[in-house]
């Protein structure tokens, strides 16, 4: 389902184009909301004519009075020009709301971003897709989950979007990757500024393996708090669904399923310990009708009949075959292997000291050591800081 890496096009810089350039110059205009520039560039025949209207003109698109000189001096459009060229530096692309490129599901909600900045492939945004998202600070329940039933979803043909940030959606993009799927990162800042920065190599490898990098602020943009809530809409609204793993009470994952709710879109939920902060938001939003996810036909057998279709007819004719079948068959264990990881658990970490304590009279140090590490090798177990140890789910 995925094209080779030499087979990837590299993208080209994107040429001046008026009209993009316009809806960019609003983007880059102080005090204008996402709802104020679709109505303006609803009343105006054409959007480059922007750039000829009197300030009286500019004023009637009910722009504020300091907006309106902004683009009447004509610094809205160098701002614009100014942009482009640095877009154009990292082989991006700027898609603004009248482009064919523009997302059909984006365009449904209520303030759907003017003008995104992308760098990678454009055109997943057209793909069907779920939204990933939980909290920062998960357990090894919650991380192994988030890559099992990511990998397992993107393997199908569904596109897995989430925001990069530290945690759940890390863990998310990971599993895509795993699954050899490209997989889209919505940030909150610059399409050029890494945020978490030790996240500077996912990023890089969901672009190396035909992902995509979008944003709607500017090129530069540092981290604002403002901005990860505001772009969570956009992570809802690019998916026909939104799949939440972990999240306390106050999380902003809340944020992300409220819009989901509002777009009217699907929501699932992994369950989780009633006795963890964590599983607050995900029990909670089962209880208001979200539905219970283990795992990915939970996910699959509720999408519409028109999205599996369309993912049957984009899946070469092996994986249509597979789709039943196990992704990661499992190899035969030695019995030391076995042993080791029978004592492990998927739900929470044992540190190394523990598994050889529980072992001693069956096993020697050594063979633990080796176990664990042709365990690990294998993807059956993943370790932890401290040499902690947790069970792949």
């Amino acid at each position: 389902m995925t094209m080779p890496a030499n087979d990837i096009e590299a993208p080209r810089p994107q040429e001046l184009d008026e009209k993009r350039l316009a809806w960019l110059a609003l983007a880059m205009t102080p005090g204008l909301g996402p709802r104020r520039i679709l109505d303006a560039m609803r009343g105006i025949d054409a959007p480059d004519r922007i750039f000829e209207l009197t300030l009286t003109q500019l004023e009637g698109l009910r722009f504020p009075a300091e907006a309106a000189q902004f683009i009447f001096d004509g610094k809205a459009r160098k701002a614009a020009e100014q942009e482009w060229a640095r877009v154009a530096a990292q082989a991006a692309t700027v898609v603004s709301l009248a482009c064919p490129e523009y997302p059909e599901r984006l365009k449904e909600i209520y303030d759907p971003p003017p003008v995104l900045w992308v760098r990678g492939d454009v055109r997943l945004l057209k793909r069907p897709a779920i939204a990933v998202v939980g909290t920062r600070h998960p357990s090894p329940y919650g991380t192994g989950m988030a890559e099992m039933l990511a990998r397992d979803l993107a393997a199908r043909g569904l596109l897995i979007v989430s925001g990069m940030a530290r945690g759940i959606d890390s863990y998310a993009h990971k599993g895509a990757l795993a699954a050899r799927m490209p997989t889209v990162a919505v940030w909150g800042t610059g399409i050029d500024v890494v945020y978490p920065k030790e996240n500077k190599k996912l990023s890089e490898e969901i672009l190396a393996t035909g992902g995509a990098i979008v944003s709607e602020v500017p090129m530069g943009t540092f981290p604002a708090p403002q901005n990860f809530p505001r772009r969570n809409r956009i992570l809802s609204g690019l998916s026909v669904a939104v799949l939440v793993i972990e999240a306390s009470e106050n999380s902003g994952t809340r944020v992300t399923a409220r819009c989901a709710e509002d777009q009217n879109r699907d929501v699932f939920a992994v369950p989780g310990n009633v006795t963890s902060k964590g599983s607050w938001t995900p029990n909670t939003l089962i209880k208001q009708g979200a539905k219970l996810t283990a795992s990915w036909e939970d996910v699959w057998e509720e999408l519409s009949s028109q999205v599996r279709m369309e993912l049957e007819d984009e899946a070469p004719p092996a994986s249509k075959s597979e789709a039943a079948a196990s992704l990661l068959p499992d190899p035969v264990l030695r019995p030391q292997e076995a042993m080791v990881l029978e004592v492990l658990r998927s739900d929470e970490s044992l540190q190394i000291d523990e598994v050889l304590e529980l072992l001693e009279a069956q096993l020697t140090s050594s063979e633990v050591f080796t176990a664990l590490f042709e365990l690990e090798m294998a993807g059956r177990v993943r370790q932890l800081p401290g040499k902690n140890y947790v069970r792949t789910i």
